[in-house]
């Protein structure tokens, strides 16, 4: 129905009715109280679906920093309610200019790409050792050795049509190889025929597609944080509407917080092929409980502890964009030459 991690809250049945009530947030569904929580433990709503704010909910919210965000019942993106942008004004001015340097903007748009793909080549050999059958094995090493071909390239490439043409293929041949990881006899519910989105056309990019969601969310309210304008990328381009740098931010996430929780859930019987509707259109879409489910366990991957590589020291997997961003935000006051991504072991 309605669940509390950590400072969000997530709100996923039907025609539920958020509304202020004194110092705190109500959750009303067909007029009956089903939650209550006090505003100063809130620091964002996720709204996915149908979902109803008063407008005294909002202004509150607005005033005290919480952010509002609005799903589709799919886990895309629709909007943001906030109140007055804080931050360093310096820093935006940095990141504004810089964006202007191609030279730069180009180091920045590498840097995001060499992180995704090495990420997402660690999840195929990962998949290569764990592999019951010989050939799948083969198979998943082979991709990812095209892999490291494209990440090899990536240094030669000399503005970012090229860079992006590089990315393009990586992907084709990684999203190729990725159903191999699915266990055999969920294969044929969850097949994939390359990424769809808008609408996703199969299971498989359907689950991606709204663990995606989430993560796009949580890299933009990372930028967020440390002052950065989400709307101003390196490597995505700018568009009204469309958080270019919280985009660019994620490309080394994709991998380690989407797609081997998507594997995992499907792997495990969390998700199965009955938890999907096919809309008309042919677009396919994650049902109501599923989400509950994946909404729980994405959270909980984000509690789970990894080893930073340059920080050295164990953190949540969920601090992640929030340290990356303030790697970006160093990078861009020139206190460190060059941005890094975060490279999982």
């Amino acid at each position: 129905m309605a669940r509390q991690i950590q400072n969000t809250l997530y709100v996923m049945t039907q025609n539920s009715y958020l509304h202020l009530e004194n110092d705190t947030l109500r959750v009303d569904v067909e007029h009956v109280k089903k939650m209550q929580v006090p505003l100063h433990h809130l620091g964002s709503v996720v709204c996915l679906g149908n979902i109803m704010l008063s407008p005294s909910l909002m202004h509150r919210c607005a005033g005290d920093g919480i952010a509002l965000v609005l799903l589709d019942g799919n886990g895309r993106f629709k909007a943001r309610l906030e109140g007055p942008v804080s931050g360093n004004i310096l820093l935006r001015q940095a990141q504004h200019r810089l964006a202007l340097d191609k030279k730069f903007a180009l180091s920045i748009a590498q840097s995001a790409i060499a992180g995704k793909l090495r990420n997402s080549r660690q999840v195929l050999l990962r998949g290569a050792r764990e592999a019951g059958d010989e050939q799948d094995g083969i198979v998943l090493t082979a991709a990812a050795e095209t892999l490291s071909n494209s990440l090899r390239n990536l240094p030669f490439a000399d503005n970012l049509d090229v860079l992006r043409g590089i990315e393009g293929d990586a992907a084709k041949n990684y999203f190729a190889a990725l159903p191999l990881l699915v266990k055999r006899d969920a294969r044929d519910k969850f097949t994939m025929d390359g990424r769809t989105r808008r609408p996703p056309r199969d299971r498989f990019n359907a689950l991606l597609s709204f663990l995606y969601s989430m993560l796009m969310n949580d890299c933009r309210s990372a930028l967020e944080a440390v002052g950065l304008d989400p709307q101003l990328g390196f490597l995505h381009a700018v568009r009204p509407g469309r958080a270019a740098l919280a985009l660019d931010l994620m490309e080394e996430f994709r991998a380690i917080f989407a797609d081997r929780l998507a594997l995992t859930l499907i792997n495990r019987g969390q998700i199965g092929a009955n938890d999907f509707a096919e809309r008309e259109g042919g677009a396919v879409l994650l049902e109501g409980d599923a989400r509950r489910t994946v909404v729980v366990a994405y959270q909980e991957r984000k509690q789970e502890e990894i080893m930073h590589p340059l920080l050295e020291t164990k953190v949540p997997i969920g601090l992640l964009p929030l340290l990356q961003a303030r790697f970006m935000a160093r990078t861009l006051r020139g206190d460190m030459e060059g941005y890094l991504p975060f490279l999982y072991r």
